[in-house]
């Protein structure tokens, strides 16, 4: 039986040419994508199989050596092979591999061949165990590269390989972006917010900030749709709701829409800001708009929350109408009554009512609401402060 063995050796060292050979017509004639492939990675995929062979002789000749010998195979493979060929071609290449030597030898020994069928699963075992290797090394690397990404935004400090990031990552929000500041659970599921974000036509970039948890919300390309009328995007405030069962307990953040993700960090220091007071708004939604914590926003010292409120509600007001201006000031200084407001302006009730009508068709906020009436009264006070001493009408 040594005797047979040995023999069997030298006669299978004496055909591993041929029998990788014989593997790489095989390949072309029956692999597509083997075919397609530059001649530098046909060239890998051939040493692959060459060295698969050479190994399969060295195990046949001590079958203990399995764990390294099975590795080693994949050695010769260089990283953008690995990248480049998926592990479904990769066990194709073991199983045309496997058919060639199983036919060469058939007829010759029985236990050559129950050999050949052992050695061909701990290749595929080794396969799967390489590729779940470098899938493991690259959700590594994509986790730090998506939190560089993140706190740049957060950060503002944009650099020249920003964009490149961004790609590398595989982004494919376009267009309008918003940024999702709560807190982060006791267990993220980062998979189930990237679903979820999917089935809304968007995409997310994720970040943990200590025990914020921070989405960047982009709606990606949508289908084109088959007929002529387009479907309309879901608003951002939509697309939060659906994303806020992934969040921890507490308040849930939405800063306001920028034009493209090069300006998120303006929505992420709204969304940072109001998620930072939001504690005052009592009873507040979840999730809420950091424009509508405008005035604790102020309060706190935000810079951007004072210019919003003097810059789209102030002085957009007083440049349309003075009347409206004053009528807005009089409606919320008499605790929101028509009646007592008419009898200080001499007005009738419905001409103030036409009035405040018009504010809301001016600056986007209605004063009846009371959350609104608080934001529009920080505006008029703040819009009064930075006014100069001579241009003061209060």
């Amino acid at each position: 039986m040594l005797k047979t063995k040995e023999q069997t050796l030298v006669w299978l060292r004496s055909i591993s040419g041929e029998l990788a050979t014989a593997t790489l017509q095989r390949l072309d004639d029956t692999l597509p994508w083997y075919g397609d492939m530059p001649p530098g990675r046909r060239s890998a995929v051939g040493l692959v199989a060459q060295a698969g062979i050479t190994s399969f002789i060295s195990w046949f000749d001590d079958p203990t050596s399995t764990p390294w010998i099975a590795a080693d195979v994949f050695g010769a493979a260089p990283r953008e092979l690995l990248r480049s060929v998926s592990l479904q071609q990769t066990l194709q290449l073991i199983r045309v591999t496997v058919e060639v030597v199983e036919e060469r030898v058939k007829g010759r020994d029985e236990g050559i061949r129950e050999a050949i069928l052992l050695y061909s699963r701990e290749i595929a075992f080794a396969a799967a165990d390489v590729y779940a290797r470098a899938a493991e090394a690259r959700g590594l690397w994509d986790a730090r590269l998506e939190a560089l990404v993140v706190d740049s935004i957060l950060s503002g400090e944009y650099d020249n390989e920003l964009p490149s990031r961004i790609a590398a990552l595989g982004w494919n929000g376009h267009g309008e972006v918003c940024v999702l500041v709560g807190t982060a659970p006791k267990m993220l599921d980062v998979d189930q917010l990237r679903r979820t974000a999917r089935h809304l036509d968007a995409d997310v970039l994720i970040g943990v900030q200590g025990s914020r948890l921070v989405l960047v919300i982009g709606r990606a390309q949508p289908h084109p749709a088959e007929d002529s009328g387009a479907t309309k995007p879901l608003p951002f405030l939509e697309i939060a709701g659906q994303l806020e069962p992934g969040f921890g307990t507490g308040h849930l953040v939405l800063g306001h829409e920028v034009p493209t993700l090069v300006d998120a960090s303006k929505s992420a220091k709204a969304a940072l800001a109001g998620f930072a007071v939001a504690r005052a708004w009592r009873n507040a939604p979840r999730p809420m708009l950091a424009d509508d914590l405008l005035p604790e926003r102020a309060f706190a010292g935000d810079p951007l929350a004072r210019s919003t409120l003097i810059n789209k509600i102030y002085r957009p007001l007083k440049a349309h109408s003075t009347d409206l201006l004053a009528t807005l000031w009089c409606y919320l200084d008499n605790g929101r009554s028509l009646e007592a407001t008419a009898r200080e302006l001499f007005v009738h009730p419905n001409t103030v009512r036409y009035r405040l009508k018009r504010v809301s068709d001016v600056i986007g906020w209605d004063a009846t609401g009371a959350r609104e009436a608080l934001i529009l009264q920080a505006a008029l006070i703040l819009g009064s402060i930075a006014e100069p001493e001579a241009a003061r009408t209060h």
